[in-house]
């Protein structure tokens, strides 16, 4: 899905919601776990009670990979499932160079197909670059993550600026706003000023809203630019709004309630 492609979605559906399918089997309602593809058939109820307010789904591959080959075939049908009409994250967090990069990109960019995949930026450009290659398909770099850890690393003042800031000056370069994104955690919002200095057209896909405790005004505040340029990630408020029968009514009521409050922002 190119960057055109994206922003029509956004202001068609009036929202820039990404739903992360972060699908666990102990947290999944139990009933589930009697169906021959357990993982495949809650995102499949949770696809389709959320499809309408979304515009993009991000299946967490560690979900799907803890499962060995069973758990690939549940990942390939639900890509296939989401179909061509949302923006497909596969959240795979790879940090690779040069022909191992490379088999990354085809894994996830042919075979599956997702639109984009998270990528760890720590070896530099040739992690980064090969999956640029790919018409159409899009780098996510982990830039300021909303964990506790990003202290370790990516705040660290170094020659007068965060690793962070250098980490988007960097590689803002090696793509273009048409193939690159990053990911800024929404738990440390007035940090999202900093990030629009370096990078004010390039989208953002945002962690940490819901269940983390980021505040979606807050990051709409200092983050949204003239074509939105952000994926606000909900994955648990969502997807666990509820264990019982009514896990996929409850993750609608979620979902749309989201979507309503992104309609004065766009």
């Amino acid at each position: 899905m190119t960057q055109s492609e994206l922003i029509r979605q956004i202001k068609a559906k009036r929202s820039f919601l990404c739903v992360g399918l972060d699908t666990d089997l102990e947290k999944i309602p139990k009933f589930l776990l009697d169906t021959e593809d357990p993982l495949f058939e809650f995102n499949k109820q949770i696809i389709d009670a959320t499809r309408q307010y979304c515009v993009a789904y991000k299946p967490n591959t560690a979900f799907f990979e803890a499962y060995g080959e069973k758990g690939w075939r549940s990942l390939q049908r639900t890509v296939e499932y989401i179909g061509k009409e949302h923006f497909i994250i596969a959240d795979a967090k790879r940090g690779d160079i040069g022909n191992t990069s490379e088999r990354y990109a085809k894994a996830f960019f042919e075979q599956m197909p997702c639109d984009a995949i998270t990528i760890a930026p720590y070896m530099g450009s040739d992690s980064v670059k090969p999956f640029l290659n790919f018409e159409g398909k899009w780098a996510i770099i982990l830039a300021l993550t909303s964990n506790p850890g990003a202290e370790d690393f990516e705040m660290q003042n170094i020659g007068g600026k965060m690793l962070f800031e250098k980490v988007l000056e960097t590689s803002k370069n090696w793509g273009s706003a048409e193939n690159t994104m990053y990911v800024v955690g929404a738990t440390r919002p007035e940090l999202f000023q900093a990030v629009r200095k370096i990078v004010p057209n390039h989208f953002l896909l945002v962690p940490g809203v819901g269940a983390q405790g980021g505040s979606l005004a807050d990051v709409c505040k200092y983050g949204l630019n003239s074509n939105i340029g952000l994926l606000i990630n909900a994955s648990r408020s969502i997807i666990y709004a509820s264990a019982g029968q009514d896990f996929a009514e409850k993750a609608t009521e979620e979902a749309k309630k989201m979507a309503e409050e992104m309609q004065q922002y766009v």
